[in-house]
Parts: C-alpha cells; sequence; structure tokens
C-alpha cells in the first residue's frame, strides 16, 4: 500500500491530467471567457504544484491524525429555514427543508423578512454538544453559512448574519465552540463556498439574480466554461467578496479543527484551489474534507466523501466519510418523520469502521434552538451502545478478514472486534478466515471479560456464544490475538442463515461498470451495457448446503435484456424487464442450487441486452433451504 501522503500526491496529479485531458476536447472556435478560465485553472495548478500544495501534504499526516481516530461525528444543519422547517405559506416544501429558499425562489428581502422572526430561545449549546458527547461523537460540524448565504455567526464580512438580522442579536457559533472545548469535542464549520442564493454574484440563484446553478450540475458533461462563460468574472468577483473573506474569518475567529465544503462543482476549478489555497495560507492544521476541489479522478483535501445518506458501503480506499441523517433531510422538516432506528446507526458506524471509515451523522435542530425529540432517542440508544462497546470503533483500522455473513469486524494491534448482528442460533460463531492463534475471546459488554471457548479449524476460528445474544442489534466479541492475524480472504458463507452477496462487494470485469451512491434505493452496480461485462463473487462453504435463490435489482423503462447466473460449471438462465415508468426495485426467486464443500464461484453474464441496460444489481441472497 502507498503512504498516505504519496497517494494524495498523484491524487492531486491524476487532477491536473483530467482538467488538462478536457482542455483538447471540444470546438477549435473557443470563446475568450473559455480560454481565459482554462488559462485561469492552469495557472492556479501550476502554482499549487510547485509550493503551497506541496508544502501542506508534509503536514497531512499529523493534520488529519485526531480523525482518524474519531471514526464519529455529528452534522448539524441549522438556519433561518429551520424555523418554517418544510413549510412556506401554509404549504408543505418537499426535499431538503434546508433547500426552502431555492424551492420557492424566496427574494433575499423576503427570507429577511423571515429572518427578523428568527429567535431561537431554547438553543442551549451546552445541551447540544453533551448530547453528542454522550452519543459517542469526538467532533462537530455545524452550518456556518448554507447555500441560503445567512451567516449563522457574527461576520464582518456581510450584514446578512444572525447577529444584524435577527431579535435574537447572538453568536450561536461562539458558543458551540466553548460548549466543545469543554467537552473535549473536536469543532468545525460546513461552509457553502460555491451556491450562495443572496448574493448576486455567486452561482445557483436563477430567479432573482439570473445565475443558473439550482439542482444541475453546471458540468453538464462538458466543462464549466463551454457552459456558461460568462459567469467567471461574476464567481471571482463572489469568491473576492466574500466566499474567502467569510472563509478567513472563520478560522481566524473561531479556530475550528476542522471546515467542511460541498458542492464544487457550482464553481469554476480555479475558484475552488483560490479558497483551499486561502485556508492554507490561514491555518496549516485545520482539517479540509474533500469537496472543496474535486473531480470525477481525484480530489483535493485531507479525506475522501463518499456517500449521503448511505445504507450500504462501496469500496474506497485511504482516509473517507459518509454522510447519513437521522431522517432523510438534513435541516429541520417538521413533515419528516422517516427517522431511521438507532440500531440502523449502530449497525452503519460499524459497517464504516470496518471499512476504514468516519461516520458524520446529521441531524437538524427545530428553530427554536431545540433538538427534535425524535432525533434525541436516536442519540439516546446510539450513547447506551457506545458506553459499552466504543472500544470497538474508537481508533480502529479496517479488518484485515474476510466479508463475514454475521456481521463485520474492525481492528487493533493485537485486537478483532467481532460486531456479530446475525447471532448464531446454534450457539458457534465461525470467524471465516482467521487462521491465526487466538489467545482469549469475551464480550467487549461483560465487565469481567469472562473467556469464551474456541477451537481452530483449518481456515476459521470457531467460538462458542451463549444461545441468547446479549445485544440483538450489535454485540461484539474481543478476539486477542497472537500477532498479526493470517487470513484466508475468500469469504465464508453461511450453510445455516441467510447470506447476502452485493453489488458493492463483488469483483466487476470489463469496462464502465460503476456504483450507485450507496443510498437504500441505489446500493447497485449499474451501467451494464455491455456483454463484455460481468459481476462476480468468489466464497467457499464447510459443509454441503442447498440454497434459494433471490436476486435484488433496479429496473428502468431503459433496462431489459437476458442473462446466466453461473455457479461453478451449472448455469441458470433469467431475464429482466423494463419497468413501465420511473424506477422499481425488483426481487424474484431463480430456483435453488446444491454445493458442496469448498471453494465457488458465482458469476453474472449478460446474455443480451435489450434496452440501454442489463439492470441495476443491488445483491444476491443465498436463503438456505432447511
Amino acid at each position: 500500500m502507498r503512504p498516505r501522503k504519496t497517494t494524495f500526491l498523484l491524487a492531486f496529479l491524476l487532477l491536473t491530467c483530467s482538467i488538462v485531458n478536457a482542455q483538447d476536447k471540444g470546438d477549435e472556435d473557443k470563446t475568450m471567457s473559455n480560454s481565459a478560465g482554462k488559462a485561469r485553472d492552469q495557472e492556479e495548478i501550476d502554482e499549487a504544484m510547485n509550493g503551497w500544495w506541496k508544502a501542506s501534504m508534509q503536514t497531512h499526516d499529523q493534520r488529519i491524525a485526531w480523525w482518524r481516530e474519531a471514526r464519529f461525528g455529528m452534522f448539524i444543519h441549522w438556519g433561518i429555514y429551520s424555523l418554517p422547517g418544510g413549510e412556506w405559506k401554509g404549504r408543505k416544501v418537499s426535499g431538503y427543508a434546508e433547500h426552502l429558499m431555492r424551492k420557492e425562489k424566496i427574494t433575499r428581502a423576503e427570507y429577511l423578512e423571515l429572518a427578523h422572526q428568527f429567535n431561537p430561545v431554547k438553543f442551549n449549546a451546552d445541551e447540544w454538544v453533551r448530547a453528542a458527547r454522550n452519543a459517542g461523537m469526538k467532533y462537530l460540524v455545524i452550518t456556518a453559512k448554507h447555500h441560503d448565504g445567512f451567516a449563522m455567526y457574527a461576520s464582518g464580512v456581510s450584514d446578512f448574519n444572525v447577529l444584524q438580522q435577527t431579535p435574537w442579536k447572538h453568536d450561536p457559533m461562539a458558543d458551540l465552540s466553548a460548549a466543545c472545548k469543554k467537552y473535549g469535542v473536536k469543532f468545525g464549520f460546513y461552509y457553502s463556498h460555491a451556491f450562495d442564493w443572496e448574493h448576486p454574484d455567486a452561482p445557483g440563484n436563477d430567479w432573482e439574480y439570473k445565475n443558473p446553478g439550482g439542482d444541475l450540475n453546471l458540468f453538464g458533461g462538458r466543462d464549466w466554461y463551454d457552459v456558461h462563460p460568462e459567469l467567471l468574472p461574476k464567481a471571482v468577483k463572489y469568491v473576492n467578496e466574500k466566499a474567502i473573506p467569510q472563509i478567513r474569518e472563520l478560522l481566524t475567529k473561531y479556530h475550528p479543527d476542522i471546515i467542511w465544503f460541498d458542492t464544487p462543482q457550482k464553481l469554476p476549478l480555479s475558484e475552488n484551489i483560490r479558497i483551499l489555497k486561502a485556508i492554507r495560507q490561514t491555518d496549516q492544521h485545520v482539517v479540509v474534507n474533500g469537496r472543496l476541489a474535486r473531480s470525477a479522478n481525484a480530489m483535493l483535501g485531507d479525506y475522501q466523501n463518499t456517500a449521503d445518506r448511505p445504507a450500504e458501503f462501496f469500496p474506497a480506499e485511504g482516509d473517507w466519510e459518509a454522510i447519513p441523517t437521522t431522517n432523510e433531510s438534513y435541516g429541520y422538516s417538521k413533515f419528516d418523520d422517516s427517522h431511521k432506528p438507532a440500531g440502523f446507526f449502530i449497525r452503519l458506524l460499524a459497517k464504516s469502521a470496518s471499512r476504514g471509515g468516519n461516520l458524520l451523522m446529521n441531524l437538524g435542530p427545530m428553530g427554536d434552538g431545540a433538538y427534535d425529540p425524535k432525533d434525541l432517542r436516536i442519540l439516546n440508544g446510539i450513547g447506551s451502545w457506545m458506553a459499552k462497546n466504543s472500544e470497538s470503533i474508537y481508533a480502529t483500522t479496517r479488518s484485515p478478514l474476510a466479508l463475514q455473513s454475521w456481521g463485520v469486524v474492525t481492528a487493533k494491534p493485537g485486537k478483532l472486534y467481532l460486531h456479530v448482528f446475525n447471532w448464531p442460533a446454534h450457539g458457534k460463531l465461525v470467524v471465516g478466515g482467521l487462521s491465526s492463534g487466538v489467545k482469549n475471546a469475551y464480550l467487549l459488554a461483560d465487565a469481567k471479560k469472562k473467556s469464551l471457548a474456541c477451537k481452530l479449524l483449518p481456515h476459521d476460528v470457531n467460538i462458542m456464544l451463549p444461545l441468547k445474544a446479549p445485544d440483538t442489534i450489535n454485540t461484539v466479541i474481543v478476539l486477542e490475538t497472537t500477532g498479526p492475524p493470517a487470513a484466508d480472504q475468500t469469504r465464508l458463507l453461511d450453510a445455516g442463515q441467510p447470506n447476502r452477496l452485493l453489488a458493492f462487494d463483488a469483483d466487476l470485469g470489463g469496462k464502465g461498470l460503476t456504483y450507485g451512491d450507496g443510498k437504500m434505493a441505489k446500493y447497485f452496480v449499474e451501467n451494464w451495457k455491455s456483454t463484455d461485462q460481468s459481476i462476480s463473487w468468489n466464497f467457499r462453504l464447510n459443509e454441503a448446503a442447498r440454497f434459494r435463490i433471490v436476486i435484488k435489482y433496479a429496473a428502468t423503462p431503459e433496462t431489459g435484456g437476458k442473462y446466466q447466473l453461473r455457479f461453478d460449471d451449472v448455469t441458470k438462465e433469467s431475464s429482466t424487464s423494463p419497468s413501465a415508468a420511473g424506477e422499481k426495485t425488483v426481487s424474484t426467486g431463480l430456483g435453488e442450487i446444491t454445493l458442496q464443500p469448498g471453494k465457488h464461484r458465482l458469476r453474472i453474464l449478460p446474455a443480451s441486452i435489450a434496452k440501454t441496460e442489463l439492470m441495476k444489481l443491488f445483491e444476491i441472497q443465498l436463503i438456505p433451504v432447511k
């Protein structure tokens, strides 16, 4: 594995190459604005590569050390939009509540009328931070300015801020910064650097200032300047007048540990790089996430961000972070009751840590300054579990073992933490692929650390467990090992319980297959457009078993075709059909298969593709037939 510092430098080189390649595409008759924009990009890249970027990477590992150990943080979306909570003029507004200004095309003047009603008298920074700490969260990131352009702190750059435009006349960021220091929680800001719907020169406001953006990606598959070259001077003006000055203001007033960005594609690359340069000139120690400057091939920042609202995680190398939210909106919505149970996040946290990632879990406080009671129940549930099991999360690394059918594994030197989601009915837990010595095994929540009997098998370890799970959501077992674990990376399937073979965990054959973003309805592999593409899994069994086969995929009007399901030399044929409209999740049985002990390979191969795409594959389930 490459050293992290080298990996980040290579990432920047990839980014540079992707931009240079993009410059070779398109028509010969480039406009003056277009050429100026590309030259500006290249100038910023050259300066970074020859100076400040290279220097900043020398301290990267020290800068991000606390973040790597934390594993769990709180994300807070709170602003003027929290007061209406997804309602405008008596109407329910669907989608993200924090996007109210854009969705309802609210002018700056009318938004100020809303600000003049914002008086969150129930806000208590001490209570907010204690709730995060008690839930086991090690860092907190809050919206200092979201896309609405309204600063939730005492800004001297713009009077569009909470101190000057609300009857509250208070700086909550100062209180939160102090409370985080008091409770040992790292503190940071979300700053919307690209969108700013109140500023006449920023991208995104096409209802008052005629600056396009909205939910659309300005690239549209092409270079930014090919789409809107006339916006370059305006974007530069906005970045100079507001974005950079406010970011510097946040860094010097509050000295945050982390600063978080989003939607970089809404600004020219040159402006994103200039913002990062300004950050590094102001503070060499603040951690910067990966959504400030990025392309399809690489990103700039201290770590990468993967999925919003994930249910599953696609493969990611290095340092990464995902951002689930308690319901389906980031800002508070009085209409959104889709809150997941605490157990969902307990398992999601274990899954992310087992893959080397962090979880930054979001909630949206109400307009009066109090947490939603539904969010508090989730935090309390997570906190109860973390009080007993946090050792298995903090400062852990990704699992050295193959995937396990019963749950996931996190690791520390000399210890493996087995997060058991599916308790074995027979009281025997088989740790697949572990073939090195085990000194001891015990339940992490057991204060007495009573040893569990272990038996070393040729390729696995068998642990004798109580017949009833102490924790039905996630019971953690500690394995103390005699050294770095020797592991067979071929996944062991369970002959007695259902097995899920996720497309995210498969080997992808051919070119062009891509991952969905991991949301509940999008943890699939897509762009299955050629018969040269395939998806496969290698696995093994310790005993003969008969399984019922279920395939789960998403069908759209553009999917359809025939495919083969091959278990070694046994072939089953089936087909997918397009949905009448929209996207539909399909789960269908494909018969049964008997498999003998030993190693096996399951492949899905297209026979023909009738539409644009064969299907969007979620998973194959192998369910034992009793």
